[in-house]
């Protein structure tokens, strides 16, 4: 649907992995395999999740190097390894208050002490901000039974308030699927998790 090519902050975000000696890569919301491919031909264990059944034998496929697990984000209980980072992309703003809490203490969990995370959502700049019904502050159903959360800067920080934060930005992804090319204007956080005896 979004095509084969990867998001360019996946190949950020594994430059950096990379760099900081990952090994073992977490994928929640992993799709179809576009972005997982990426990492497992760069020479990372990479286990990814996604909760539609169909998308997860479309990943097989596509991408035979990286462990598929389906089921949901919200509870990786299924999950019993823990990882060097955790790479997800535009999956949180689509979860409800309350989840989007429940779902980065799953990823926290399931993130070695001193794990990077790096995750992307839509922006409070995203052009797409503002269509279809008024769900709450910054949320909107712009289809039918689908909501999406656009972050301000501060409220995407409130939800990593429990890591030590290394890097945040705004970036234009472009994509193009089935309504033609546009370009999505993406908060991204680069963050730690805290070993037990930080202050």
């Amino acid at each position: 649907m979004w095509g084969t090519q990867p998001s360019q902050t996946a190949e950020y975000a594994a430059r950096i992995f990379r760099k900081n000696g990952a090994k073992k890569i977490l994928i929640p919301g992993s799709g179809y395999g576009r972005n997982t491919r990426l990492f497992s031909e760069s020479g990372f264990d990479v286990t990814g999740i996604e909760i539609s059944d169909i998308a997860c034998e479309m990943a097989r496929e596509y991408d035979p190097s990286t462990t598929h697990c389906q089921g949901s984000a919200i509870d990786m209980s299924f999950i019993d390894e823990s990882f060097d980072a955790i790479y997800c992309f535009n999956v949180l703003h689509l979860f409800e208050e309350g989840e989007r809490e429940a779902f980065i203490r799953e990823c926290n969990d399931r993130l070695n002490d001193g794990g990077l995370l790096f995750f992307t959502a839509f922006s409070d700049h995203d052009p797409s901000r503002g269509r279809g019904k008024k769900l709450g502050k910054n949320t909107f159903e712009s289809r039918p039974g689908r909501p999406a959360h656009y972050f301000s800067e501060e409220t995407f920080l409130y939800y990593f308030r429990s890591f030590a934060v290394l890097e945040t930005g705004i970036v234009e992804d472009p994509e193009n699927h089935g309504e033609g090319p546009h370009t999505h204007v993406l908060r991204y956080i680069l963050a730690r998790k805290t070993y037990p005896n930080d202050i």
